[in-house]
């Protein structure tokens, strides 16, 4: 989806002129301020760091769209507005997932949230979509707006709803993964997911055959344990909303049968929810 320092800024280089200086009032006379209401021109705390041996210290390229994400979480209106690394100089646009799309009926929140969910190899978070990046994201599967569908308001929900799953189901893994605290003392990290809404799992055709109904929506998420790559399988399924915490789905949340070790971790848990 960690905070990161700011970097002060450089100091201002007065060339001089081989020339007649140009007039007093030229804006080149007056040295440019930078945008105080962004804190990241505040000083921010040095956080501890991890141990040593945590596999977040060695650095890695993550997903494109994470790679800006903190300049919408810190300030996303500048971020909107861009500076020199926002633009394409191919054609002076910033970047294309927070570009409102055409024929769009209304105007979308920039801003971005960050997650309590460890983006691995790095030292910060996952960065939750925007309400405009979720927005062109339902369009490119082939969503298309009408004018009973829903409204700005209903994308705030939306989004709000979204974050909720995504945290409650780490919160999940979570639990599975202090079966193995032992030998992973840093925690795991999040390394990658995916949506697989029509791929259902064996557990999931196994309910329907008994008559539940089948999930609405299947993520698979690939975790970091300290070094040991491990997905996990989450069904979704409707719920009723809980307008105070925005919990909408209930979560089916385990380790996926890939290795004798996940199979002996179900078998665990499983007679601690019949013997509790």
């Amino acid at each position: 989806m960690g905070a990161s320092l700011s970097t002060p800024a450089a100091p201002t280089v007065r060339a001089e002129a081989m020339m007649a200086a140009p007039p007093q009032g030229c804006p080149m006379h007056q040295e440019a301020q930078p945008v105080k209401e962004c804190p990241m021109h505040q000083a921010q705390p040095v956080k501890a760091s991890p141990p040593a041996e945590c596999p977040m210290h060695q650095a890695a390229a993550g997903p494109v769209h994470q790679d800006r994400a903190y300049d919408f979480v810190e300030c996303p209106m500048k971020a909107a507005e861009g500076t020199k690394s926002d633009i394409d100089p191919a054609n002076m646009m910033p970047p294309p997932n927070q570009v409102p799309a055409q024929d769009q009926p209304f105007a979308l929140h920039l801003a971005r949230e960050e997650s309590t969910i460890p983006r691995h190899n790095t030292e910060k978070n996952w960065v939750y979509p925007s309400e405009q990046m979720f927005w062109n994201a339902m369009l490119r599967k082939g969503w298309r707006w009408r004018e009973d569908d829903l409204g700005a308001k209903d994308m705030t929900n939306i989004i709000k709803i979204h974050n909720t799953n995504n945290e409650q189901a780490w919160q999940e893994i979570l639990k599975w993964e202090a079966l193995h605290a032992g030998e992973c003392p840093c925690g795991p990290t999040l390394k990658s997911f995916g949506g697989k809404a029509k791929e259902f799992s064996p557990r999931a055709r196994f309910r329907h055959w008994m008559g539940y109904e089948l999930p609405f929506d299947r993520h698979d998420w690939i975790i970091d344990r300290c070094g040991k790559e491990v997905r996990y399988v989450i069904d979704y399924y409707d719920g009723e909303i809980n307008k105070d915490n925005y919990q909408f789905s209930i979560l089916d949340v385990r380790p996926a049968y890939d290795s004798l070790g996940a199979v002996w971790d179900r078998m665990k848990v499983t007679w601690m929810r019949w013997t509790s």
